[in-house]
């Protein structure tokens, strides 16, 4: 890889740039907390060949959102869920959205 191409990775949102400890200090909380919702499933952590865990910046906005939902008094699992949820609504939300344009494009309405 060249430097050119590392150069461009840092505006990737998706590539895994950051260490599991400096995950945590970026989003102040513990490593234990990255290991949680990892455990919970709400992100995936990539390896690096060494086999640590590293994060993109797409998963700390993730794991912010837990983590202000914990900050909250909701339990991990609880808080890991309602991410997962609240995603899945906006997807859905999005795609209906996408069907109610293609429809009112196919079946313009006619004057009265």
């Amino acid at each position: 890889m060249t430097a050119d191409d590392a150069y461009g990775r840092l505006d990737d949102d998706d590539y895994p740039a950051y260490t599991m400890g400096r995950a945590a200090e970026l989003l102040g909380t513990t490593q234990g907390f990255l290991r949680a919702i990892g455990e919970a499933r709400l992100i995936t952590p990539l390896r690096s060949p060494g086999g640590h865990r590293r994060y993109s910046r797409y998963q700390l906005r993730i794991a912010a959102r837990a983590r202000a939902l914990v900050d909250q008094g909701t339990p991990i699992e609880a808080a890991c869920r309602i991410v997962i949820l609240e995603d899945q609504l906006e997807e859905a939300r999005r795609i209906n959205d996408e069907y109610r344009r293609a429809a009112e494009s196919a079946n313009p309405p006619t004057a009265a």
